[in-house]
């Protein structure tokens, strides 16, 4: 099981909250009773919706232990966590489940809809969003490093999990719409790219040090020696496709949103 960093995550915060903040903004359900956040990290976006809805009861579900760790101390009496793998979860009635950059982990996602929204109350939504192709370009530099002879045969199993690393789950959005149409859903589906100016040096390699060089950097732990190499192989490649400005450095990050909700 990959781990997860929760202090690695957190240090771009700000640019990771900001498409939680415009997925909610299209949320069309104003009072809800209670919302559940599927793949909820360290649970700093989560308890945003304590105070985005005052009177709900909010739940975030993550299969990290080391997020819901860090998670836990955000707890209060109307905000909980718990650690549970998304595609397992059995919903209890819902009003609004979220989920922000988590559903391209899982395979087969959409399978799991019909479940989510049977769950969900009538006038009730599912939102969520994810990144576009799995990371883009910077999922496509990281690949060359991976197909180098060093590192092909020892991560080419990482390379053919499910996940943002090779053929991702997502789905176009227009493909997102048209399945939960089918269901009887409102559907309100967009893409955008966001152009993160970045700081520090290697930023980039730092943003995807949290999230998707997990995989390929738990499986080189036991080799601390070729885990600094292959590193250091990413970083120079992610320099060369993201150079740094004056300014700092660009990363375009496309991301695909999609509200779904369940008629009154």
């Amino acid at each position: 099981m990959t781990s997860w960093n929760p202090d690695q995550y957190l240090r771009f915060a700000d640019e990771r909250a900001r498409p939680f903040g415009d997925l909610l903004d299209r949320v069309p359900v104003r009072e809800p009773a209670d919302v559940v956040d599927l793949g909820c990290g360290p649970g700093t976006m989560t308890a945003t919706l304590t105070r985005r809805y005052p009177a709900a009861r909010v739940l975030g579900i993550d299969s990290s232990a080391e997020m819901i760790a860090a998670a836990h101390p955000l707890g209060t009496e109307r905000l909980r966590f718990r650690r549970e793998d998304i595609a397992q979860w059995q919903p209890e009635p819902v009003d609004l489940i979220v989920s922000n950059a988590a559903l391209q982990w899982v395979p087969r996602h959409t399978e799991l809809f019909g479940r989510w929204l049977a769950a969900v109350r009538p006038g009730g939504a599912l939102a969520f969003q994810v990144p576009a192709g799995g990371g883009g370009a910077v999922r496509q530099t990281i690949r060359t490093v991976v197909e180098r002879p060093m590192w092909r045969d020892r991560l080419a199993a990482v390379a053919e999990r499910p996940g943002p690393r090779t053929a991702s789950p997502v789905r176009h959005p227009e493909s997102y719409l048209d399945e939960l149409a089918r269901m009887g859903c409102t559907v309100d589906a967009w893409e955008t790219t966001y152009y993160h100016v970045l700081h520090g040096e290697d930023p980039v390699l730092e943003w995807f040090r949290g999230t998707g060089l997990r995989p390929y950097l738990d499986a080189l732990a036991d080799d601390p020696a070729a885990r600094s190499a292959f590193e250091h192989e990413v970083a120079v490649a992610l320099r060369d496709a993201f150079p740094p400005q004056d300014y700092g450095t660009v990363l375009p990050f496309p991301r695909i949103f999609v509200v779904a909700q369940r008629q009154p």
